[in-house]
């Protein structure tokens, strides 16, 4: 059997940046397992599969996984699956706009595909607004597991907090860029810390300006052990940073730069609108470069008993 798949850059407009995405278009040969061997060879930080829909407002159904696990929500594989999507005429496309809804894990998601520049921009609306998790560790054993002194976790703003918006994060605000690059994880520590906690996947951020953002990814739960650019960590940041803002019927948006510590630089555009200082919805959206194409060939006796 053979299996076409696109690669992609995502979150950025030049190639080899942001993050690296794979997205099969036609994986209804392949159940969750094939899928999940699929991933792991190809061992980017994830790898989409695209299905016919099961519900009947969503156009397809989009599968995520990482080298390890499944995720019910991601947002490169959202935005680089509804570029190809919209590239292939899989969707109805207007001359320079696509819109249309993913059937994920987490809910539908809302995407929207905009042409006219040299590479596309989409956007994703997050099936679930994010929620606040449990109170964190506190910041000394957070710094011990991150090799930075506790006085760099920075107790003048955000503090500390999980949120998720489909997947939980822990966020770790930091004092400085000096910081958040010095920054490692001691597997150990965070096995004993965070292994079993409701958060797993750490994500440190410093704001040098208002709606400005640095940040870094590791999520060795995930097989990954820094990502260059996380949509849904950006979804759900909008939740403490939206949190924090004095209440309003506004739209906040802010700007995060992730992945440049790795040499991938990304760039995420985050948007939440409020009523009444409650949040309504959050939008994140990024370019993206197609730089490559594929074809994937099994034998089918590698292939799960299911799909032969």
């Amino acid at each position: 059997m053979e299996l076409t798949y696109h690669l992609l850059d995502v979150f950025t407009d030049v190639p080899f940046g942001g993050n690296q995405l794979a997205v099969f278009p036609d994986a209804a040969p392949l159940d969750a397992g094939d899928m999940q061997r699929i991933a792991g060879e190809l061992a980017l930080s994830e790898t989409a599969f695209v299905l016919p829909s099961r519900r009947p407002d969503a156009a397809w159904r989009l599968r995520i996984f990482t080298p390890r696990i499944e995720l019910p929500f991601a947002g490169h594989p959202s935005i680089g699956a509804a570029r190809v999507l919209a590239d292939l005429g899989m969707v109805d496309r207007a001359a320079d706009e696509a819109r249309f809804a993913l059937d994920e894990e987490a809910g539908l998601v809302p995407v929207r595909v905009r042409y006219g520049t040299a590479q596309p921009f989409a956007e994703l609306t997050a099936a679930q607004l994010p929620v606040r998790g449990p109170q964190p560790p506190a910041a000394s054993q957070l710094a011990a597991m991150l090799g930075i002194d506790a006085q760099e976790i920075d107790a003048s703003g955000p503090r500390p907090a999980a949120w998720s918006a489909g997947v939980p994060f822990l966020f770790v605000p930091l004092r400085s860029t000096t910081a958040l690059a010095r920054a490692r994880i001691d597997l150990d520590r965070w096995r004993s810390l965070l292994s079993a906690w409701w958060a797993v996947h750490l994500y440190l951020f410093v704001q040098p300006a208002p709606g400005d953002i640095r940040a870094r990814m590791f999520a060795p739960a995930m097989g990954i052990a820094e990502d260059p650019a996380t949509g849904a960590a950006a979804a759900a940041i909008a939740g403490l940073l939206a949190d924090l803002a004095p209440a309003g019927d506004d739209t906040l948006r802010w700007t995060i730069r992730q992945g440049v510590e790795m040499g991938r630089p990304s760039l995420l555009a985050v948007a939440a609108d409020r009523a009444g200082g409650r949040l309504t919805e959050v939008r994140v959206g990024g370019a993206s470069v197609r730089i490559g194409d594929g074809v994937l060939r099994l034998e089918r006796d590698y292939l799960s008993p299911l799909t032969r």
